[in-house]
């Protein structure tokens, strides 16, 4: 529950070493982004792991781009920091040139962890920590990783073109212009070029719309765009036929070349699913893009970025970090004076982002190659060693666009003082700036790992390998012909439906390819389809409760088969996904046959009793979960898991620890406040009471003097006059020792309500961490009257028919 991230221990520069005081930060602070910058080894990366981990620690999902595949090391933690753990990982070619094996350098180095960790109060507890998030690392345009699916869908972004058009727009440009990019066409003007004006035009009509494209129907439009004019000429005048099928051709190469297929394999580039895993956790999602040409890793860049803009603008406001974007070394994909298709979302991003709890952090060594504008709105930087001169005085340019009346000179000379590992931190959110050095990381850094390495690291993470290659049908199937003579079963007229019966027509969602390969035969389409009857029920469940803030809608479905319907329907043995208003208007397939109604399915009254029974059978089942936690008297509808609504537990029982350790701090200063007055006033009277001892010793000297002089004039007096002097310096003497003990006391009593305070403040950081886990679920049924049914009537199912008379088989062609 401690929010803070611990990065360090503060710096002290006249000492040139390290103190005792660490240094953290508030992870919150990164919603206002961060940049991080520092030549080769300035203990960037480092510094780079050590945020991951932290954010991993609290639990922060994050995406990470890695360019180089130094952050692929975030996979390398071995709770145990036994040596054979890291054997696997070691440098060979350090061993051979320490003279070592690989066992013995592995050894050296778990000891050297182990003592590095231990060091700054690091150990096998604090490891076992980064893995409340999930790790992956993905390999766009390679299986040597788990791959990503770019190429295959072309998605339709969040967003309301109504109010928000200038913003999608600019997502249409990028996306356009890194497509482009891709296929060989670099540089071009979106305003003057025809290709990205068509490209782009086309992305924005379906969008518009709110339909997804693929590549294949991108290519399509290009040939027949789907509007007659561009501008005020028609489309064929802007560009000719014969000069769009030319970039079609390009296009189509993509799909064309063996090399790209991996491409359209994988994970989808769905930002959810990559932050979070299906239960609600966390997840930190390495994009290793090391092995990729320029052209191809500005195209995944920039698609990534404009996929992250899209989640970012569904997402509802808050001021916490919901979500972090790491981006090593930016050189190229933010430089001045350029705009490349990464520098439109990441401006966006960096611009908007914040208001939704998306950080972004972005790292690079030539800091002469950012565009210092746009990291204006950036509010945190972290400074490392800088390569020359012209870096830094580029850097504090930076800084005064940031920071605005900067003592240029104070930071010339804290930034040119800088040792390896030591950082100065810019942080708009704190008074001051701080210098630290970054803490021993508990990821062993085995240095930029290699594509080679990929698939035993996600081993190592339990994120998988990239999915196996589509298994070939099994050798002894037959190979299955669509008839050519022989009539096809079933009615070439549609049969009627009882009166005041709905029947719908289900899509041929299923190809004909995918059909056979699933029924384990070999076949060569297309194939004639025939439609069988089935009943189609689906029920509309509200449930409204005010007490739990539950108003929600649940929908249940059945499809069950004609020989399913005589006697007893046991309707919870034919599930189906809900069904949409648009799929159940489908029209039927040219030529294709229909099957006759049997039994019920061609009764009216026995559908009518169906309907009845279907709508009691959803009253007595249906039930909503609601997830509740009493404590923070907090309540989650069913359309949140367990892990989701978790999550908004801790959040909250976060606020509110923070809220009750305020309160206290106030509490205990106001102690601290009085004890430190009175501390003020014991130091102002030792310092007369050390005032008045000096006085009195000098005065006690001249005594002596007058006493030697005196005894030998034979003056008695003289003597008692000194043993007096003597006295009052000894009460001098005392009064000071008494000031110091009440200082010390003072002091002890101040630390102590410190220690106590914090001790609390831990206490209460506990008790509401354990407080937001306490979840449970709470089933809600309807009331009779809000059930309704939705769709009820015969649904035609269509089959694929293969084979001839007694081999003759039904394929399914619908879910």
């Amino acid at each position: 529950m401690k929010r803070r991230f611990y990065l360090g221990r503060l710096y002290d520069d006249a000492a040139g070493d390290l103190g005792e005081t660490p240094f953290t930060y508030d992870p919150d602070d990164l919603t206002t982004h961060g940049v991080i910058l520092g030549m080769t080894g300035s203990g960037k990366t480092g510094l780079g792991i050590g945020l991951l981990e932290e954010a991993a620690r609290k639990r922060i999902p994050a995406l990470i781009l890695d360019p180089k595949g130094d952050l692929t090391n975030e996979l390398l933690h071995f709770p145990r920091l036994a040596p054979e753990d890291f054997e696997p990982w070691v440098n060979p070619d350090e061993a051979r040139r320490a003279g070592k094996t690989t066992g013995e350098l592995a050894a050296e180095k778990a000891a050297l962890w182990q003592k590095g960790l231990a060091g700054w109060g690091l150990g096998p507890e604090q490891i076992r920590e980064l893995d409340r998030v999930r790790y992956a690392v993905y390999t766009p345009g390679s299986t040597a990783g788990v791959p990503v699916s770019i190429l295959a869908s072309l998605r339709a972004p969040a967003g309301d073109w109504r109010t928000q058009a200038e913003e999608l727009r600019e997502q249409v440009a990028s996306t356009a212009t890194a497509l482009l990019g891709l296929v060989g066409y670099s540089d071009l003007d979106p305003v003057t070029s025809r290709e990205h004006i068509l490209v782009a035009r086309i992305l924005e009509a379906a969008w518009r719309a709110g339909r997804d494209l693929d590549l294949g129907e991108l290519i399509m439009q290009v040939q027949n765009p789907p509007f007659a004019k561009l501008g005020v000429f028609d489309t064929d005048t802007f560009f000719p036929p014969r000069e769009r099928f030319g970039l079609a051709m390009r296009l189509n190469n993509i799909l064309a070349a063996p090399a790209f297929q991996v491409w359209t394999e994988g994970q989808p580039l769905d930002v959810g699913a990559l932050l979070y895993a299906k239960g609600g956790t966390p997840r930190h999602s390495v994009f290793y893009i090391a092995h990729l040409s320029d052209e191809e890793r500005m195209f995944f860049v920039t698609l990534l970025l404009t996929a992250l803009e899209s989640w970012t603008r569904r997402q509802s406001g808050t001021t916490a970090l919901r979500a972090l974007l790491y981006f090593d070394e930016i050189f190229g994909y933010l430089p001045p004076g350029q705009d490349p298709p990464s520098k439109g979302p990441l401006l966006r991003l960096l611009k908007q982002a914040r208001a939704f709890g998306v950080g972004l952090l972005l790292a690079t060594q030539n800091p002469v190659d950012v565009d210092y504008k746009a990291l204006t709105n950036a509010g945190t930087w972290f400074i490392g060693r800088l390569q020359t001169q012209y870096d830094k005085q580029r850097l504090l340019d930076g800084l005064e666009g940031v920071s605005g009346g900067l003592d240029r000179e104070a930071f010339d000379r804290l930034i040119s003082s800088l040792g390896k590992r030591v950082f100065l931190a810019k942080n708009v959110h704190e008074k001051a700036p701080a210098l630290f050095g970054t803490r021993w990381v508990m990821n062993y850094l085995a240095g930029p790992l290699t594509r080679e390495q990929i698939p035993a690291l996600n081993r190592l993470a339990g994120a998988g390998e990239a999915a196996a290659p589509q298994e070939a049908a099994p050798a002894q199937a037959a190979a299955v012909r669509e008839p050519e003579a022989a009539e096809p079963p079933g009615f070439a007229t549609r049969p009627a439906v009882p009166a005041g019966v709905e029947d719908y027509v289900l899509p041929a969602t299923v190809a004909f390819a995918d059909a056979a390969r699933r029924a384990g035969v070999r076949a060569e389409g297309p194939a004639a389809v025939l439609y069988r009857p089935e009943l189609l029920a689906q029920a509309e469940v509200r449930f409204a409760r005010r007490k739990y803030e539950l108003n929600t809608v649940l929908k249940t479905a059945a499809l069950v088969p004609p020989e399913e319907l005589a006697g007893l329907v046991r309707w919870e043995d034919h599930p189906h996904a809900p069904f949409d208003e648009g799929v159940l208007e489908g029209r039927p397939a040219p030529d294709a046959r229909w099957e006759e109604l049997p039994g019920e399915l061609a009764d009216g009254r026995a559908l009518a009793k169906l309907a009845r029974g279907f709508k009691d059978w959803v009253y007595q089942s249906a039930e909503a979960r609601v997830w509740h936690n009493p404590y923070l008297k907090l309540y989650g509808g069913p359309e949140l898991g367990r892990e989701e609504f978790l999550e908004r537990c801790r959040k909250e029982a976060e606020w509110k620890a923070r809220a009750e350790a305020e309160k206290l701090r106030k509490k205990y200063e106001r102690k601290v406040a009085s004890l430190r007055k009175k501390l003020e006033r014991e130091r102002r009277e030792l310092a007369e009471d050390e005032a008045e001892l000096s006085r009195r010793k000098m005065e006690e000297m001249g005594g002596y003097l007058d006493t030697v002089i005196g005894l030998f004039g034979g003056r008695k007096r003289a003597l008692t006059g000194a043993l007096s002097k003597r006295r009052m310096t000894a009460r001098a003497k005392e009064d000071v020792e008494e000031s110091k003990a009440e200082i010390a006391a003072l002091e002890k009593e101040i630390q102590a309500l410190l220690d106590e305070l914090e001790d609390e403040v831990g206490e209460i950081e506990d008790r509401w961490e354990e407080l937001a886990e306490d979840v449970e679920p709470i089933p809600v049924t309807p009331y009779k009257k809000d059930v309704a049914l939705e769709f009820f009537g015969v649904a035609w199912v269509p089959h694929y028919v293969v084979g001839e008379g007694a081999a003759q088989r039904l394929l399914r062609a619908a879910p």
